[in-house]
């Protein structure tokens, strides 16, 4: 799958100040379910990372909400995040932005991307129970409360009215529980579960499994997670003074990859 040229022609943080983008979701774990299949509910998932302008670091241009931009054109849903953003949201352990810097699923990665990516073990860090323990409990709640969400299509609510829960979230939490495990123990975070747990997490997804089965594997794998947790032998938390100059050094590249007579060479 290639992203549209005429989205990258439209959103210049997905051209040349993009420092990095990827496959999110459902294609970057190995799960996705194309749109000619009838039982399809995906969409393709991108996250990229972007160095705006000068003007943006040293001027009043603001980016986006917070930080962050979406663009939703057919069933493309890109989330794009200014670098500062980014590196926030890695120090605190979020699993989404995480996947980025451990997928192979990659659109394009320029040298503050490549850069961004092998200094990836400054965000392996024991923190990250607490963002996936969350993540999961939320995916949980969702799964159970037995209403549609706004952001369900007809597909999906026909799978919840079919089977009786969100099966689509029932493989997040699974999947998030797991990953969580993995990398408390690790370091690493296996984003691709093509030769993991695919074909174990797409049945969940495709309801072969009732609720409660689903419950009582979650239940076990909290419980899993607390342990994990206690044994990890993984930093409590991403050393500041690295990060910080992880970020200074990423807008540096990418401000200078903007100037036409960029040379530069990260050792």
């Amino acid at each position: 799958m290639q992203i549209p040229t005429i989205l990258i022609n439209q959103h210049a943080y997905l051209g040349k100040q993009c420092i990095l983008h990827v496959y999110r979701g459902s294609y970057a774990h190995g799960m996705y379910i194309p749109s000619s299949n009838p039982s399809s509910i995906d969409d393709i998932d991108t996250m990229a990372i972007t160095v705006p302008s000068i003007e943006h670091y040293l001027g009043l241009k603001s980016f986006g909400s917070r930080g962050t931009k979406e663009i939703k054109q057919g069933e493309w849903d890109i989330v794009v995040y200014e670098v500062r953003k980014a590196i926030s949201l890695l120090s605190q352990g979020n699993p989404n932005i995480l996947s980025l810097l451990w997928t192979d699923k990659i659109i394009k990665s320029s040298l503050a991307g490549r850069y961004l990516i092998r200094n990836r073990v400054l965000f392996s860090c024991k923190q990250v129970y607490r963002s996936f323990e969350g993540y999961a409990r939320s995916q949980l709640k969702k799964m159970t409360q037995g209403a549609y969400q706004g952001y369900m299509g007809e597909k999906r609510k026909a799978m919840v009215d079919k089977f009786g829960y969100d099966t689509k979230n029932a493989a997040h939490l699974i999947r998030l529980l797991r990953m969580g495990n993995e990398f408390l123990v690790t370091g690493e975070l296996a984003v691709d579960r093509s030769n993991n747990d695919a074909d174990y997490l797409l049945q969940i997804k495709k309801g072969y499994f009732s609720l409660n089965y689903v419950k009582d594997r979650a239940i076990d794998l909290f419980s899993q997670l607390d342990q994990s947790y206690r044994v990890s032998s993984l930093p409590e938390r991403p050393d500041i003074d690295k990060v910080n100059k992880l970020c200074v050094n990423l807008i540096l590249l990418g401000l200078l990859r903007q100037s036409v007579n960029f040379r530069h060479r990260v050792n």
